[in-house]
């Protein structure tokens, strides 16, 4: 071996899991099983050449328009979406847990959204108290009633996912109002094909190109219109959003065209797009806009960014949406605290993902068990998001939990609280030289529902890449990786 091929492995050999799970080394500080091919790539490169690698990644991201601004940043100026080269790798029989818990989740949550707007009889059954759905700021009045194609609420989720320091599988929180990320899943894709195209072959990454053909397929099978090409439109707030690039990236993709609340228009019963030749009927919205501003007449009179009568449209089954008005009912962190009961109620199955350990701060029980451990634990407002309205209680100071425990007593219902948990860790490059450190990460895989419940082998892999950070969100320094799903029996162990 050359002096640069050595340097290169030092990086490898020199890594350092600090006794957390770690994704590609085990704790030893050997590659783990199925993993060599990637080894074996990165010491035969040159010294400074995973570095180089890395740079034309993100000239790449840059080329391609993925560029994101933090939250409180004073410079307006866009940088490139924060990429780490080193996938995140799951090998499959972990993946089939996964996918299994993921089905099993998703038609649960489905069958309670229908059931809050429909019968209630999972609150008339007392599973779950219908203060807790009630008092729920996801829960829309204007949605009673509803009855969408196939009975499907829930047609694009993507529950953010954890692993513990036994490398076991938790479900973080749900997100089935508008998940965003799976652009970047894509983006991160081409770039890393690119950059190791041998090695996906040698590992046998199961691919992912084909999310646009099953977005379109599932679209299709909601569609009130028979025809095997209904026309469709992806519905964006406008390019001040931050995750505009996906609302474009998507409707490229799947040959939808982009548009404007001012851009459509309610004309005899339908929703119709204003083209140049006159107006267009349209038959499936992928809305890209919160549920309260996507229709002024039935939700928030003040929105500018909806479509005035888009719900009496859809009542008389004249146009068909997705996601759907109403499933952040079950987004809200005190519902989730009922998903297990849903999955047991309506499937009478024990959940294949559990939840992280949840107290429930409007139970006086909890709520004391809480504020006597404000130092030890994580507490999240119950419609946060976005990694804000948080108290991460080992890293806090003590002005921080005293007014978390203000805020707490004011309004219990709003807040929960979960143990910190020891979130598994992957490499990440560092800018100097091909030297490598750990960092936490989540990832969110995305669920398609139409016909069928498809679920995207892989996800957004998302990194905190603040050294010791738990916070993995992007509009707070975050950053992603590739996610490979191994085929076969192959992968890390």
């Amino acid at each position: 071996m050359n002096s640069q091929q050595s340097q290169s492995q030092s990086s490898i050999t020199a890594y350092d899991s600090e006794g957390f799970y770690d994704e590609i080394f085990t704790s030893s500080g050997d590659i783990r099983a199925g993993l060599e091919p990637l080894q074996e790539k990165f010491e035969a490169l040159s010294s400074g050449g995973l570095t180089r690698r890395q740079q034309a990644a993100d000239r790449a991201l840059m080329r391609m328009g993925i560029t994101f601004q933090v939250y409180g940043e004073e410079s307006k100026s866009e940088r490139v979406f924060p990429f780490d080269i080193i996938p995140r790798v799951i090998k499959s029989e972990d993946w089939d847990v996964v996918e299994r818990g993921l089905r099993q989740r998703i038609t649960a949550l489905n069958l309670f959204v229908g059931d809050v707007y429909g019968k209630k009889q999972i609150m008339k059954d007392g599973v779950i108290p219908e203060s807790v759905v009630y008092s729920s700021s996801g829960y829309l009045e204007p949605c009673e009633g509803l009855k969408p194609p196939l009975g499907v609420w829930c047609h694009i989720s993507g529950s953010d996912i954890i692993r513990d320091g036994n490398g076991d599988f938790f479900v973080l929180e749900d997100n089935l109002r508008c998940p965003s990320g799976v652009s970047y899943v894509m983006a991160n894709r081409m770039v890393m094909k690119r950059t190791f195209p041998e090695v996906f072959t040698k590992m046998g990454v199961r691919p992912i190109s084909d999310y646009p053909e099953l977005l379109l397929q599932m679209m299709t099978d909601i569609s009130h219109e028979q025809s095997t090409r209904p026309t469709m439109v992806v519905l964006t707030p406008g390019f001040h959003n931050s995750a505009y690039f996906e609302h474009a990236f998507l409707a490229q993709q799947i040959g939808a065209e982009l548009v404007e609340g001012r851009d459509l228009v309610v004309k005899d019963g339908y929703v119709c797009m204003k083209t140049t030749r006159g107006v267009k009927k349209v038959d499936v919205i992928y809305r890209r806009i919160s549920d309260d501003f996507l229709d002024p007449a039935a939700f928030r009179p003040d929105s500018l960014l909806g479509v005035k009568g888009l719900i009496d449209v859809f009542r008389a089954g004249n146009v068909s949406i997705c996601n759907m008005p109403g499933p952040g009912v079950a987004d809200d962190k005190v519902v989730y605290a009922y998903v297990p009961d849903m999955i047991k109620y309506y499937l009478d199955e024990e959940p294949i993902l559990n939840n992280v350990p949840t107290f429930l701060c409007s139970r006086d029980e909890d709520k004391s068990h809480v504020l006597e451990n404000l130092d030890k634990l994580v507490v999240k407002e119950a419609d946060g998001a976005g990694g804000y309205g948080m108290l991460i209680g080992p890293k806090s100071t003590k002005e921080e939990q005293e007014t978390f425990r203000g805020l707490i007593q004011a309004n219990p219902r709003n807040y929960i609280a979960q143990p910190t948990l020891s979130l598994s860790r992957a490499p990440v490059l560092m800018p100097e030289g091909d030297r490598m450190e750990g960092r936490h990460l989540d990832f969110r895989p995305f669920v398609l529902y139409g016909r069928e419940i498809k679920v995207l082998p892989g996800g957004l892999t998302r990194v905190a890449m603040k050294k010791g950070s738990l916070v993995v969100n992007s509009s707070q320094g975050g950053g992603s990786k590739d996610t490979w799903v191994l085929q076969g029996q192959g992968g890390a162990s």
